[in-house]
């Protein structure tokens, strides 16, 4: 996209850029999030993403609304408690 814009950028920023935002992003965006339902469920399924299959991990509210949701190039346990705790945090238990 930046080429496309005639800006030359090598990949490295780029990297810099996914490993810095993405927690702030969610800090501030955890502000603003509703709180979920007494009642949600986790599920897990395979994605395609750029080519390489991963597992996604997602929890779902009773409306069907995305309490939170995880990429994972595993599929192991330790990744789903990862995220379960993650989940968990900051909402009621499942």
């Amino acid at each position: 996209m930046m080429s496309e814009r005639g800006v030359d950028i090598a990949h490295t920023t780029i990297l810099r850029w996914v490993q810095h935002y993405p927690p702030e992003f969610e800090k501030r965006w955890r502000r603003f999030a509703r709180q979920v339902g007494g009642s949600w469920r986790m599920d897990e399924t395979y994605i395609k993403v750029g080519g390489e299959w991963m597992d996604l991990y997602r929890a779902v509210d009773k409306a069907g609304k995305t309490v939170d949701f995880e990429l994972s190039r595993k599929r192991d346990v330790n990744a789903a408690k990862a995220f379960l705790r993650k989940a968990m945090k900051g909402q009621r238990t499942p």
